[in-house]
């Protein structure tokens, strides 16, 4: 038996993207199934990817990670393999819960690309566990790990970060820090827990990061429709408040991202800097833990935690 004990696998857990200029209306019908959004929309969402050459980068990065979970697990002697499953994209969730099965697996801890509490970040994800475990005669037992947010091995990255980012910007300026997280409906379930969770996060970064240096939590890629209250401000429309009280240059961190997902791609590197740009604005955006070695153990860590607490 391995040092997991009862657990006999890890299973990363994702959201998925296009891996082609083919794959993007697809997914983006997977993702919004059920909502009622139309054809034109979804194109028009598409050309954020198109500027990409279709493909999202979260599909690589969650390989990359997979391979650093894997060199850690085999550093610190914990023999047990690791599988990889998406909510809206291959590889799919039920089809890895179902290789999962064939290869015996009998219990997994699940460790997924969303660090915070709330619906979209975590109750979703193990809604979705269920349903593919639902699908396949069998499957294993799955425990979906603690949310991990405010672990060292996830904040202490955005600090190094951060630090970063500030020092790509001129001394001689009104400096701010700008955190920004995926916005969420007012009315989600488990809303103020996400709320609460980002300010602990952007507070413990900024004041190991930058102390002194103010810094503000804003919100990004809101989907929803105009009528439905979302968290606010967006970080663009925060950027010409920025302007206008003086600031001249902004380190932006996004604390809400485990990697450089497209929203971070395009929300911040494309829209949020060209507007930095048109205000005369100097612009840094701080890097994600991605495969960070110290974010690369937090499974193994929330792993062997979860089983001894009885998990």
């Amino acid at each position: 038996m391995s040092e997991a004990g009862t657990y006999d696998a890890l299973l990363l857990v994702s959201f998925g993207g296009p891996e082609g200029p083919d794959d993007v209306i697809p997914f983006l019908e997977n993702v919004t199934r059920g909502r009622g959004i139309p054809r034109e929309r979804l194109e028009k969402v598409g050309e954020h990817y198109h500027l990409f050459g279709g493909v999202s980068p979260i599909n690589r990065q969650c390989r990359e990670l997979k391979a650093a979970i894997e060199a850690d697990f085999a550093a610190h002697g914990l023999d047990l393999p690791v599988y990889w499953g998406n909510r809206n994209w291959d590889p799919y969730l039920a089809d890895t819960v179902r290789r999962m099965t064939a290869d015996g697996v009998r219990r997994a801890a699940a460790f997924v690309t969303s660090a915070y509490s709330g619906y979209s970040c975590s109750d979703q994800y193990v809604e979705d566990i269920e349903r593919a475990r639902a699908e396949v005669p069998g499957a294993p037992e799955i425990d979906k790990l603690p949310v991990y947010c405010l672990r060292p091995g996830f904040a202490d990255p955005f600090v190094d970060a951060a630090r970063r980012a500030l020092d790509e910007l001129p001394e001689d300026g009104a400096r701010r820090l700008v955190f920004t997280a995926h916005s969420v409906p007012l009315a989600q379930p488990g809303r103020p827990d996400y709320v609460a969770e980002l300010e602990r996060v952007a507070e413990t970064v900024a004041e190991r990061a930058a102390p002194g240096v103010p810094w503000s939590l804003v919100y990004q890629s809101r989907s929803g429709p105009p009528s439905q209250p979302w968290l606010e401000p967006d970080v663009v429309d925060h950027l010409d408040k920025l302007h206008g009280d003086g600031v001249t240059a902004v380190a932006v961190v996004p604390i809400g991202f485990v990697s450089d997902h497209m929203e971070v791609k395009y929300d911040l590197d494309v829209e949020a800097a060209r507007r930095a740009g048109e205000l005369g604005m100097a612009f840094a955006r701080a890097a994600t833990p991605h495969t960070d070695p110290r974010f690369a153990a937090l499974p193994r860590e929330l792993l062997l935690e979860h089983r001894a607490a009885g998990g």
